[in-house]
Formats: structure tokens, sequence, C-alpha cells
């Protein structure tokens, strides 16, 4: 027997949802609008399919699920790609927003994106075989960064992520090595950024260009320097 899980999700109204996931590459394969709102979107093997609420709030929303691929990468460079053609940029705070391609702690790379229903969409693959997370580092710093890591991306805490990296950034009797501080700054700014703090946004993105690194901590750090960049690319 070969079986398939689709998704259904809520929305408030069709159009938007159905843009989006339009400029993402999917096709609208159905869509009804009585005797209720439905639709159902499709790219290569993902399907979902969503329903209409007039009285549902997308900002209140819990709904999610997860898409599983073997090119991650490749999908999150098409939807970036797909977004900022349709909408100017690649949003990032708000909805709808994509967020950034990491290597989780429970053994995952991934992205998180969330539709204009406020549906929040994970898309990744497994990158070892063991899916726990991983242990809690002891060391200051990278326990830090991977505690604030799980706020902003697995509970969706910005708010709580922020409030980890100031308090280690504040420490006077230690110090985080360059690699770590430019992981948490990055952090920090990509969460501001979902905040809507601008000005910490800056001020994280202007204290990280100042970390000295060497070739091979910049290449340890890539995606983080690639993040930074693109949210330095935004505020100007």
């Amino acid at each position: 027997m070969a079986e398939t899980t689709i998704p259904i999700l809520p929305c408030q109204t069709l159009p938007p949802v159905l843009d989006f996931y339009r400029a993402l590459g999917f096709e609208v394969a159905f869509e009804q609008r009585s005797p209720n709102p439905y639709a159902v979107v499709v790219r290569g093997d993902i399907q979902l399919q969503f329903f209409g609420m007039k009285r549902y709030e997308p900002t209140q929303s819990y709904s999610t699920c997860y898409v599983l691929t073997d090119d991650v990468d490749g999908l999150y460079a098409a939807f970036r790609a797909g977004l900022k053609a349709a909408y100017g940029k690649v949003p990032t705070r708000g909805l709808p927003r994509l967020g950034p391609l990491k290597d989780a702690s429970h053994g995952m790379r991934q992205f998180l994106m969330s539709d204009p229903g406020g549906n929040c969409v994970r898309v990744g693959r497994p990158i070892r075989d063991d899916l726990h997370h991983s242990p809690v580092p002891e060391e200051t710093f990278a326990r830090a960064l991977h505690t604030a890591t799980l706020f902003a991306d697995s509970r969706d805490d910005p708010t709580g992520a922020a409030r980890i990296i100031d308090r280690v950034l504040r420490l006077e009797d230690e110090r985080p090595t360059p690699v770590q501080l430019v992981r948490l700054l990055a952090l920090r700014a990509e969460v501001a950024d979902r905040l809507d703090d601008a000005e910490t946004v800056r001020s994280a993105l202007a204290r990280a260009a100042g970390v000295s690194l060497t070739a091979e901590e910049r290449e340890a750090v890539g995606e983080d320097l690639d993040r930074i960049a693109e949210l330095r690319a935004q505020e100007t």
C-alpha cells in the first residue's frame, strides 16, 4: 500500500494565500468559493490544501506542517527568488515571511515560512540519523546560542531569544570567541528584524562588522555572514 498525508490548513480568505504559493512556484490545482472556500496547491510532490474561515485570525494561528525534501537548499533558493520577484523583497517579518536556512539542533537542515493565513510551513531534510535535540552545551556562549536558537525557531519566541542573547553579551567576566560573537549577533539581528526593532538590527549589524575573523573563521560562519549581508541590504 502507498499512503499520502495531506495537510488541510485554515486561512481567513483564500486569494492572498494562493498568491503567496503561486510566488513560491506552486500551481493552484483546485479552487472553490461555495459551498465553502477551499483550495489545493501543488509543487512537485508537495500538496497543501486550505479552507477559509471568516472569523479566523492569522496572527493567532498555531497551524503548522512539515515538508520533507532531499533538496532543502534548492527549494529555499527557489522560494527566495519567487518571493523577491512577487513582493520586491524577501519578507522576513509579519505575514507572510520566510526565515533563514539553518542546521537545527535536532538533526534537520531546515527553514520556516509563514503564509498570509498564519500557517507555519517547516521545510527540511535530515542531516544525521539521530533526530533528538543535541545536548545543551556547557560552555556559556555555546549554551546561549543553542538555547536562543530554540526560542527563535522551535518556540517561535523571538523576544525570549533576544533576552538570552542580550544577557550573555553583557557578561563582563567572560568573552565569546569571534565565531561565537558573529553567530550571536547574526541571530540577534534576525530576531530584532522579526520584532520590527530597526535600531537593534542596526546596532547588531554594526557590531558584527567590527569582528575580526581569520579566513578559517569566515568559512565557519559563512551562512551567518550571508544572513548579516541580507539584513544589511534590507536596511539600505
